[in-house]
């Protein structure tokens, strides 16, 4: 049975690329029947941030990604799922790599690697320099007991071995192979804080969580190959995941990785909800509170670096992405984001989503304005509008007006579109609007009335709508305005007119 994890660092928001590895982690194991764990990865203790689990799992909840094992939930066959609560295990597997003669201890002060890469160009910690350092494989017995036994601070390091060839079966780029003579020895466990460092603990978490396929960033890439020996130094080779490392998310601009700093700098959210930092009480924004459907950033994202195949480009839900989903079809190269086309994909979804969703969402909005909308009217109004909208929040602009009359009006929209003739063309359309009041007219019959009165006077179509809209929105936007009459009414339009009429003469 296929199984991933989702293994985030509680140290800040969740960053959309982030969001991308979850969400191709939950689609793989969807399509396969398998199962989605969240781990939290918190052994790096210095730069914990508080709050930050939290915000991983409210973030994945609001997207629909569903975890099925691990934090978060009450199924933890194989907790703790938090790898600061593992302590003793990974101490039980440092000890095994010591006693086979995969690792060793390394007493190397701040001061002593300082003056090694000052003495040494290029310095790496390997085959070629560690015999010249301060550790287990240099020290007597007596010394290494004596530096244990007195509680000197050391590291564990994995002992490489040189010439092998190393390979990497990857699922997205294939085989990648690389000479272990290449790899310095990497620190796995730290004394100092009784933690492993990523590269040991994902291996034995994985390992005893029995993960089957290891689906992350290709910044992990680099490291995949010591993963792969530290599988083999434990003996478990055989059963030893398979690995996908996804593209990185770019710049608009195409080059280099998208960060928050982008972001900041170009106007657009890189965290699907807002943050405000703990420490400084900076805020950053969020997809959800900028107004995006959580079903449109899963689109959106999904299509970050995997096609699927076809000119698809709209999911109605995530069943039709998982169907649809295949590591096979993951890019090897980075996917420039854009945030216009998110954009695009949220007004696509607010057309698609059903009107009874939209008004939970908008009506409490339009309260925060002070306007008391009719659920009933508000879905009419929600559905006249829907098509000019990107953001939910682009509804409390595009619906107050059906609730509360303008008192005031767009003075661009004023000096381009009233003119001297316009209270004279507008007092005839009221005229008309009141043989229409005891008739309750569709809409689809006010717009034959409207157009029969201008066509048989010869009047101007154009100043004739773009003034009657001025009065009845108090701007020049909004739907078509045989349905801005419907919705209103014939005596709340009639009202609006005459007011607008007195007031801008």
């Amino acid at each position: 049975m296929v199984r991933v994890r989702f293994a985030p660092s509680p140290t800040g928001p969740l960053h959309i690329g982030g969001v991308r590895t979850a969400l191709y982690n939950y689609l793989f194991a969807r399509h396969h029947g398998g199962t989605m764990v969240l781990r939290i990865e918190d052994t790096d203790s210095k730069r914990f941030v508080p709050g930050s689990e939290d915000y991983i799992i409210e973030s994945l909840r609001w997207l629909g990604i569903e975890i099925d094992e691990g934090t978060g939930t009450d199924n933890q066959p194989y907790g703790p799922y938090r790898q600061s609560e593992r302590r003793d295990i990974y101490r039980e597997y440092v000890q095994k790599l010591i006693d086979a003669g995969k690792a060793y201890y390394a007493f190397d002060t701040v001061e002593e690697l300082d003056s090694a890469r000052a003495r040494i160009p290029n310095f790496s910690y390997d085959f070629s320099t560690r015999g010249e350092m301060n550790n287990s494989l240099t020290l007597s017995a007596d010394e290494l007991r004596q530096k244990l036994e007195s509680g000197v601070p050391y590291v564990v390091r994995f002992l490489v071995q040189p010439g092998q060839e190393v390979e990497v079966n990857d699922l997205i780029r294939g085989k990648v192979t690389i000479n272990s003579s290449q790899l310095d020895d990497k620190v796995l466990y730290k004394s100092s804080d009784d933690l492993p460092t990523y590269h040991l603990a994902n291996i034995v978490d994985d390992h005893l969580m029995k993960i089957t396929h290891v689906i992350r960033g290709e910044e992990w890439l680099p490291s995949a190959p010591l993963h792969v020996l530290l599988y083999e130094a434990f003996g478990w080779a055989e059963s030893m995941p398979h690995f996908a490392h996804l593209s990185l998310i770019l710049k608009p601009q195409g080059s280099g990785k998208l960060s928050k700093r982008d972001g900041d700098r170009l106007g657009f959210p890189v965290y699907p909800l807002e943050w405000t930092d703990p420490e400084t009480g900076t805020v950053s924004s969020g997809y959800r509170e900028q107004g995006f459907l959580p079903e449109a950033v899963v689109n959106f994202l999904a299509l970050l670096g995997w096609n699927p195949g076809t000119e698809q480009e709209l999911f109605d839900n995530h069943q039709d992405l998982i169907d649809a989903f295949s590591l096979e079809r993951c890019s090897k190269s980075g996917a420039r984001f854009n945030y216009e086309k998110a954009m695009w994909f949220n007004h696509q979804y607010i057309a698609l989503e059903p009107v009874e969703r939209l008004v939970e969402v908008v009506k409490p909005l339009l309260k925060q304005e002070g306007i008391n909308a009719d659920p009933e009217k508000l879905a009419k109004v929600i559905d006249a509008v829907r098509d000019k909208t990107q953001l939910i929040p682009d509804f409390v602009q595009e619906t107050g007006y059906f609730f509360e009359a303008p008192k005031e009006f767009d003075a661009k929209s004023v000096k381009k579109h009233w003119k001297a003739e316009t209270p004279q063309y507008l007092t005839q359309m009221i005229a008309l609007l009141r043989t229409l009041m005891t008739s309750s007219p569709s809409a689809e019959q006010i717009e034959q009335a409207l157009y029969e009165e201008i066509n048989k006077n010869a009047l101007p179509m154009g100043k004739i709508m773009n003034g009657m809209r001025l009065a009845l929105v108090g701007a020049a936007r909004g739907p078509r305005l045989h349905e801005i009459i419907a919705l209103l009414g014939i005596e709340e339009s009639i009202r609006r007119m005459e007011y607008a009429v007195e007031h801008l003469g």
